[in-house]
């Protein structure tokens, strides 16, 4: 019989973090085993989990196969019902799983689910990374129920629901480890940013839910591996972004939003040229240029998930977007 819930932290030179929110995790999540991948970090963290949390489960991978190959690595040798996919940044609470797992038991059609996610440093505040539920506009371009842009709500309880949304956040993810592998885990090619998303739609379009509840909140800080303001999160963004549309959009739609797509995001390079620096100008054009070189590859991986499509995609966009 499956254990039920491995709560699963990816590590990579995070030792401060894990010093930080892993006594909570422990504390907070009785009945759960806890687990650290470790992405075969260059400081003392391997060492100082066996010291200070020998509870813990530690799996080291042989190199730092970045967000989503770190986890399909680790996750090869955890076998249980449900992952948690925790950013080692996150503070969770009191009861945190217990009303995720009641939903997943509620409704079988779920595949995953995540939480209320809350700012650390500004604790009446939704956080940028997944805030209230991910949701997606017409032309694939993600952004989330209590944050437009970098505009993020003040809690007031809006969000007080438990409904159903596009994409669950990775830096708190709840999945079945069964859907997970179904699906082929996350697209190693992305390496980081956008893989869960492209991971929910790959769901949606297998006739499977992806929900969100305010029953269960967490506090992230943010910005622990790359900042926002990183050139190098601005080209995995978008190159991963137009890889997702390509693999999962509807067709009919695929040609006309892959070419408004190119012309936005040449202006997009320009404003964050203007804004950010030229590095993030620069990051726009090989991120096209890297996207061209993912497109025969994206187009195989479509074919691939595609066979059995329920379609779903159109009604979501239509239900939450439009």
């Amino acid at each position: 019989m499956l254990k039920k819930l491995a709560v699963v932290i990816l590590n990579w030179n995070g030792k401060e973090w894990l010093e930080k929110f892993l006594p909570g995790v422990i504390q907070f999540s009785q009945g759960s085993d806890v687990y650290v991948i470790d992405n075969l970090s260059t400081d003392d963290s391997v060492q100082f989990l066996k010291e200070r949390f020998p509870t813990v489960r530690i799996i080291e991978n042989d190199q730092n196969y970045g967000f989503a190959g770190g986890y399909n690595e680790g996750l090869k040798q955890i076998d249980h019902e449900f992952y948690c996919l925790l950013n080692s940044d996150v503070e969770v609470t009191e009861g945190w799983t217990e009303p995720i797992l009641q939903l997943f038991e509620k409704d079988s059609s779920i595949a995953a689910i995540q939480p209320k996610i809350l700012s650390f440093t500004n604790r009446k505040s939704f956080e940028f990374a997944g805030a209230a539920g991910g949701l997606i506009d017409n032309l694939g371009y993600p952004y989330c129920r209590g944050r437009v842009f970098d505009d993020l709500e003040e809690d007031r309880g809006q969000y007080n629901d438990e409904s159903e949304i596009f994409w669950a956040s990775g830096c708190c993810f709840f999945i079945r480890s069964k859907d997970f592998w179904d699906q082929k885990g996350f697209d190693e090619r992305f390496f980081a940013h956008q893989e869960e998303i492209d991971l929910c739609w790959r769901l949606i379009n297998s006739g499977r839910k992806i929900f969100y509840t305010w029953k269960s909140a967490v506090y992230h800080v943010g910005g622990g591996t790359l900042n926002k303001q990183s050139p190098k999160k601005t080209f995995l963004n978008i190159r991963n972004n137009l890889s997702m549309v390509v693999k999962n959009a509807p067709f009919p739609r695929l040609i006309g939003i892959i070419f408004l797509r190119l012309c936005l995001d040449g202006f997009a390079g320009v404003y964050f040229g203007v804004k950010l620096g030229f590095p993030h100008f620069i990051a726009v054009l090989k991120a096209h240029f890297s996207f061209y070189g993912y497109a025969a590859g994206s187009w195989k991986r479509r074919q691939k998930y595609q066979k059995n499509r329920f379609y779903q995609t159109e009604w979501l966009i239509f239900k939450h977007f439009l």
